[in-house]
């Protein structure tokens, strides 16, 4: 056997008798010594001999056997055995992506962080290590009991989505206690919460302008539903991949659809051309306004100073009514026979010395310089142009 000497003797003597230790120690007891330290070799031979005990094995007291000596190995092997298996239960190990949960009885003592961690054996404490920084996805919607939503326009959209989770920082241990499944939760509520929020928009908006407030919406409602069942989950991330009408009405939601555009572009074209024509009239209106004001203070202006002309005429009138008669005569003649060729007779004598005469030339248009008048025979002459 591996303890024992083949010369002979009990489990741990040598060929020469006596009772030496497995490594070749001296004698125990009395003044003992040895290479190796005695407490040790005491263990040793406590455990052989409860196992012995235990399971029946031969030899006497203090693991001096008599005979073969062959039952002693084989127990001392499987000490060795369970003692390792006892200091291997007693350590392990946590990932830098993990967390360790250590448990005694059934219930949570401590919570440790990545590295190397000793622990009382099985089954007094055991340990799980969940990984609590990997993202998990969930996909939801590639199923129609699951895809078909109803939406807030009472129109049927097929929504497929992403919920991606990992376990909540610090709460690890509510993450493997709290909720049996909790995949399955986190599945579960994003599904309800975003046939909520897709019950309260219209499928216009969830396919353009909505998506993005719609997936933060999912997102805030999904993490304070798990927060409230302390499942210990984090959602990191809620994206909405598909936002389409059912596979059976797809084509007739497209002619929709291309309708809405048309309407849209005509009513954007009516609105250009409104834009334009409605400003040009205004403009020409504002013009025609503005010239006909315009006439309008002309005229007035030109008859309150014609008014005002024949106020101070008359004024003068009435303080020489004879001279601005007379003035007034002189100046409308002046002004009907400015561009009329005339003739000027004097009548200081009453007409008497006056020779009639009638100068024919002078009475047709020319363009040269007038002739003078040939001299009365009284000495007084007729002249053009003179008064």
């Amino acid at each position: 056997m591996p303890w024992s000497n083949n010369n002979g003797g009990g489990g741990w003597q040598g060929g020469g008798g006596g009772d030496r230790g497995p490594w070749g120690q001296g004698p125990r007891g009395g003044g003992g010594g040895g290479n190796q330290p005695p407490d040790l070799d005491e263990l040793l031979r406590r455990a052989q001999e409860r196992l012995r005990q235990v399971f029946g094995g031969a030899g006497g007291p203090g693991g001096v056997g008599t005979g073969t000596g062959g039952g002693s190995g084989p127990f001392f092997l499987f000490g060795l055995v369970v003692l390792g298996l006892i200091a291997y239960s007693s350590f392990f190990r946590v990932n830098t992506d993990q967390q360790g949960i250590v448990l005694r009885f059934g219930s949570v003592v401590r919570t440790v962080e990545p590295g190397l961690h000793l622990k009382f054996p099985y089954p007094i404490e055991t340990v799980y290590t969940p990984a609590v920084t990997r993202i998990e996805p969930i996909n939801i919607g590639r199923v129609p009991h699951e895809s078909l939503m109803l939406t807030g326009d009472e129109n049927i959209v097929d929504i497929a989505f992403t919920v991606q989770w990992k376990i909540k920082h610090g709460e690890a241990s509510n993450f493997l206690f709290n909720v049996e499944s909790p995949e399955l939760a986190v599945k579960a509520v994003a599904e309800s919460v975003m046939r909520e929020v897709v019950g309260q928009s219209n499928i216009d908006v969830l396919q353009t302008t909505g998506r993005s407030s719609a997936q933060a919406q999912v997102l805030r409602k999904v993490q304070e539903t798990l927060d409230s069942y302390k499942a210990g989950v984090e959602i990191t991330e809620v994206t909405m991949e598909e936002v389409d009408p059912p596979a059976q009405v797809i084509d007739a939601y497209r002619d929709v659809q291309a309708a809405r555009t048309d309407q849209a572009r005509l009513v954007n074209q009516a609105q250009t051309y409104a834009n334009t024509v409605i400003p040009r009239a205004r403009g020409d209106a504002a013009k025609i306004t503005q010239a006909a004001e315009a006439y309008r203070e002309q005229i007035v202006a030109a008859a309150e100073g014609d008014a005002n002309r024949f106020l101070a005429i008359y004024n003068e009138y009435r303080k020489a009514q004879a001279v601005t008669r007379q003035r007034i005569y002189i100046e409308t003649m002046e002004h009907v026979l400015s561009d009329t060729n005339k003739l000027f007779l004097s009548d200081a004598d009453g007409g008497k010395n006056i020779l009639p005469y009638l100068p024919l030339n002078e009475l047709k248009p020319r363009s040269g310089a007038t002739s003078a008048p040939a001299p009365s025979t009284n000495g007084n002459q007729t002249t053009a142009g003179e008064r």
